[in-house]
């Protein structure tokens, strides 16, 4: 049977209309495939951090706001630093850190040994007034993988009520019969190798090259030997706080942020600036993750001049944009490490030498953790 003409234009548009339909349902699909396949992967990031009031800070200053903004749940994880997890996650293309808050030289590791996906400094926002990020970033906070964000401090922190005499200086923290009493350090030998010295007569702008020396190292551990009975060791910021709450020390080691933040919440603790050793941090995204375009946009939010203003209000740490510190009352200015009047009283942690320095060191700290001691017969009773 033949087709009018009118038929052949009537079955001609149903075909175009079927594949038209068909094309949109091929479509439909594909896009249902693509939901299903990445939506899992950008409704939430890992983000890791230091825990108690400093991962606090970040939630209250800017990752509630972030959640909000970018539809995106972030699940804040606590770690003691370090890149060995990083370096299995990568290695092994099995990321579940999606972006890590690292210190600044194992920021320095990581980007060395290629484990952290680069960052163009131009793709950070910009500072209010528009100078571009990598102009309002204080120097040395931008490094081709990772984006500085705070600077923070180690310090001395005592409780004048547990004391019979308050320490003045770096020194009689090491003096254990002037000043009897148990003593808190973070289990590393960062700061507490470079305290040493100091408290042994090396000026802090040779610290470093004294290192850099087998006798100098010698020299640090023989200081230590003289409290090693007395330490109690620590490795979250938030347990240095509570070896003083509940009296196990008389004296600690501890961050800065941590004891201001304690003091807020009733506790009358001091701050012994002498010899501070400052440090910064800086946020880092490990490679070959799902999630990277989602953690791209954490760290630019995170690093942004109100982000990090916001941050500084729930704790003492001092901003690393300009225009950030710019928005902070000048009571919380002088409370920060980096300000005009406790700047001159400490220094910078060189973040390249201990990225060079600290597997060798810490595999000697640990195994002088480990080596059994012997109790001075003159020790003090308490």
């Amino acid at each position: 049977m033949g087709y009018t003409t009118e038929s052949k234009r009537w079955v001609l548009l149903v075909n175009i209309r079927l594949t038209i339909a068909a094309a949109l349902i091929a479509l439909l699909a594909a896009d249902a495939a693509t939901a299903a396949d990445y939506a899992p992967h950008t409704r939430e990031l890992t983000v890791v951090s230091w825990g108690g009031a400093y991962t606090r800070s970040q939630i209250r200053g800017f990752v509630r706001r972030f959640e909000r903004e970018h539809g995106i749940n972030v699940e804040m994880i606590d770690y003691t630093g370090g890149i060995e997890e990083i370096r299995s996650q990568v290695r092994a293309w099995n990321v579940k850190w999606d972006v890590v808050d690292f210190e600044l030289f194992d920021a320095v590791r990581a980007c060395n040994e290629d484990l952290l996906v680069e960052i163009d400094p131009s793709s950070l926002p910009p500072a209010p007034d528009g100078t571009a990020a990598a102009r309002d970033f204080l120097g040395g906070s931008l490094l081709p993988c990772a984006v500085g964000n705070v600077a923070w401090a180690t310090v001395v922190a005592f409780d004048p009520e547990a004391v019979e005499r308050a320490p003045k200086s770096l020194e009689d923290f090491f003096d254990i019969k002037r000043f009897p009493g148990h003593r808190g350090l973070r289990r590393t030998p960062k700061t507490n190798l470079e305290w040493a010295l100091i408290a042994d007569g090396v000026k802090p702008e040779r610290v470093y090259s004294v290192l850099d020396t087998e006798k100098g190292v010698d020299r640090a551990f023989r200081v230590l030997d003289r409290i090693k009975p007395a330490i109690r060791w620590w490795a979250h910021g938030e347990e240095a706080v509570r070896l003083l709450e509940t009296g196990q020390v008389t004296m600690t080691s501890a961050y800065n942020g941590r004891i201001d933040t304690a003091n807020a919440d009733g506790a009358s603790y001091e701050i012994l600036w002498d010899n501070h050793v400052r440090f910064r941090d800086a946020w880092g995204i490990p490679k070959n993750g799902e999630n990277i375009e989602a953690a791209l946009a954490f760290v630019r939010f995170a690093s942004s001049t109100e982000s990090l203003a916001d941050q500084a209000k729930f704790i003492n740490y001092g901003p690393l944009r300009r225009s950030s510190l710019e928005d902070l009352p000048e009571d919380l200015l002088a409370r920060l490490p980096t300000s005009e009047s406790n700047l001159p009283r400490g220094f910078d942690t060189n973040s390249a030498w201990w990225s060079e320095h600290i597997q060798e060191l810490q595999v000697r700290f640990e195994h002088w953790i480990e080596r059994p001691f012997q109790v001075p017969r003159d020790w003090p009773s308490r």
